[in-house]
């Protein structure tokens, strides 16, 4: 007779990371959250500065200042420089991201990636989706069909920071994922889609200013003195090419390794990311957002964004299509992989992070412009789409976490329990016999201390009942 089969064990989603990409994702998020709430400070400085009328001008002529060498074909605005230029930082941080999670990070297991890249996909497919047919039915314009797919991490976490809600580490690093990816299919979206006329000449140079900069990386050439100006220069030739410039940037953070040899405390990738990422969060992306956000917001404006198709579209597909798409993408991922749900996870909390994955600030912002070139009007409105619709994710996205807050703050601080002082948490030393070594020592020297604080507790209530003995006798012998 045949052994009985030992059924195969069931893999879990969303469960607990191993400690070094646990660490990497809490000090990456911790940079973004300072940087979100920069962007938070931009976004309203924005808003007031446009909207106040002894102010409304001055924003536009700062706005539209131009600077910038004209024989170079980069003679251009300030909200320009923005918007192709600082932008370049993002998408270049962006792209050293997507380069450790492929190698080191989540995206390097086929089986762990496959649940991010389809959460992703269905997060922007299925917003595309409901923009589109909110704007055919409205018979209004399809271009801006991509504007509501991407995700803003930094602005997701600024709401995190300002409603004090901590969430555990799983959840955190599959909102990282899910906008590193989002960041890339963005990238594609405006390469493939948003690019209309190309100088191949200038699109050459680039192309050879980039093979330039893989060569010495891999020479394992030093000293931001040459890969700085060069990679000005791939910018320059990558704008002039007529493909949007911050291509260039994620070309470049692609580029850099990502894995770590041996002896080395961290990759050059993440090094030059550490030293990036707060030029990018902490300046670059903010100064977008202050040329980017400043629209003219009044209740009957606002009124409109609810009216016109195309800004009904973009509110529902930030709001409805990111929440569906990626809660649709994780549900569909677990129950065609016989995957199941972390113990700790209950599939309020994937919709709730989904709901918070409807904030598309940035990059939203910017596909808006690239969407509606040349009708100001309607990129003004779908700027004002874009606010009105992150706002409304990040209320739904506040009240859904709220209500699962308290349990959070306990998977947290399990998270970050450390008893035996070793600088780990002890939930990653559970089957570590040295581990519990270590906490029978502590635990027999707080019992001897209790028992030496008993031992006087004793002694001083029996020296207490001699005294008061003593006086018994005395007054007896009085009387």
């Amino acid at each position: 007779m045949a052994a009985p089969r030992t059924p195969a064990p069931v893999r879990k989603i969303l469960g607990r990371l191993s400690l070094p990409e646990r660490t990497f994702v809490t000090d990456a998020l911790r940079t973004e959250t300072v940087g979100g709430v920069l962007l938070l400070l931009a976004a309203i400085t924005a808003l007031v500065w446009a909207n106040v009328p002894a102010l409304r001008d001055s924003y536009e002529t700062v706005g539209h200042f131009h600077l910038g060498p004209e024989s170079l074909g980069l003679n251009l605005s300030v909200e320009h420089w923005a918007a192709d230029g600082l932008l370049a930082l993002f998408f270049f941080v962006a792209g050293i991201e997507l380069k450790r999670e492929l190698v080191a990070g989540d995206l390097k297991d086929p089986k762990a990636a496959v649940l991010p890249v389809v959460a992703a996909l269905c997060g922007m497919a299925v917003p595309a989706l409901v923009y589109t047919l909110t704007s055919v039915t409205g018979g209004g314009s399809t271009e801006g069909w991509a504007v509501p797919t991407a995700t803003d991490i930094a602005f997701a976490l600024a709401v995190l920071a300002v409603i004090g809600t901590s969430l555990p580490s799983a959840l955190r690093a599959f909102l990282l994922t899910l906008a590193v990816v989002d960041d890339l299919f963005a990238i594609l979206i405006i390469a493939i889609f948003f690019t209309s006329q190309i100088d191949f000449a200038a699109l050459g140079g680039a192309v050879v200013g980039l093979v330039v900069f893989w060569l010495l990386l891999r020479k394992g050439v030093r000293g931001w003195y040459v890969y700085v100006p060069l990679a000005l220069v791939i910018w320059g030739l990558m704008y002039n090419s007529g493909v949007h410039a911050t291509i260039a940037g994620v070309a470049m953070g692609l580029m850099l390794r990502c894995r770590r040899h041996e002896g080395e405390e961290h990759s050059p990738g993440e090094h030059i990311e550490h030293l990036v990422r707060p030029l990018s969060a902490g300046l670059a992306v903010p100064l977008f957002a202050l040329f980017s956000a400043g629209v003219a917001v009044s209740g009957g404006a606002l009124g409109e964004v609810f009216t016109r198709p195309e800004t009904l579209g973009v509110v529902l597909g930030l709001v409805v299509g990111k929440a569906v798409g990626i809660f649709g993408g994780t549900w569909l991922t677990a129950r065609f992989t016989r995957a199941s749900l972390s113990d700790d996870l209950e599939w309020a909390d994937v919709f709730a992070v989904a709901t918070l994955a409807g904030i598309g600030f940035t990059v939203s912002l910017l596909i808006g412009k690239l969407a509606f070139v040349g009708d100001a009007a309607l990129t003004d409105e779908a700027k004002a789409a874009v606010l009105l619709g992150s706002l409304i994710a990040a209320t739904l996205a506040t009240v859904l976490l709220k209500i699962r807050n308290a349990k959070y703050r306990g998977m947290v601080d399990a998270e970050e329990r450390d008893d035996d002082a070793d600088g780990i948490p002890d939930i990653y030393e559970q089957d570590e016999p040295e581990y519990h070594l270590r906490m029978a020592a502590i635990h027999e020297r707080k019992a001897a201390e209790h028992r030496r604080i008993a031992e006087e507790k004793v002694a001083a209530r029996h020296a207490l009942a001699e005294v008061a003995g003593r006086a018994g006798e005395e007054e007896h012998r009085r009387a």
